[in-house]
């Protein structure tokens, strides 16, 4: 499995999503640019050790990254997705994009992919889910159903 975070601004909650891949086994991408430095002391805390044992990469563009994944299937979380991520069936190599914490995916990005974008339910009075919170909802889901039907 892998986690995508595109252009990432806090430092805090790309560690905690380091320390969630390091729990699954998933490989973390990161495409440029974040919002912080990858050796800023937040992340690093919020990785806590787990970072000596994460398997991630960043990447300068979002065309680095399709060249990187281009045999992998991608799916985009946004809130204004009509499918939950509950109506798709994973596979253990797929790919979890989520956007930026004050922006979301770019409209671009979720226009070319429409038939891939998926949201996690929510009720009216919350704007959002944390980013950490949401790709941890999603990737474990995406987890339970891979083993659950033997592809790990």
């Amino acid at each position: 499995m892998h986690i995508v975070l595109y252009e990432p601004e806090i430092a805090g909650n790309t560690g905690n999503v380091g320390r969630t891949c390091v729990a699954l086994g998933a490989k973390l991408w990161l495409v440029r640019p974040l919002g912080f430095q990858v050796e800023d002391r937040h992340l690093r805390r919020a990785g806590m050790d787990y970072w000596e044992h994460l398997d991630w990469e960043a990447v300068d563009n979002w065309e680095a990254l399709l060249r990187a994944l281009s045999d992998n299937r991608l799916w985009f979380f946004t809130k204004t997705a009509p499918r939950t991520y509950l109506e798709v069936e994973y596979r253990a190599n797929d790919a979890l994009v989520f956007g930026g914490e004050s922006r979301g995916l770019p409209p671009s990005l979720l226009e070319a992919h429409a038939d891939r974008c998926l949201r996690i339910p929510m009720r009216e009075n919350a704007r959002s889910l944390n980013l950490s919170v949401s790709v941890a909802v999603a990737a474990y889901e995406a987890r339970r159903q891979c083993e659950a039907n033997g592809r790990k």
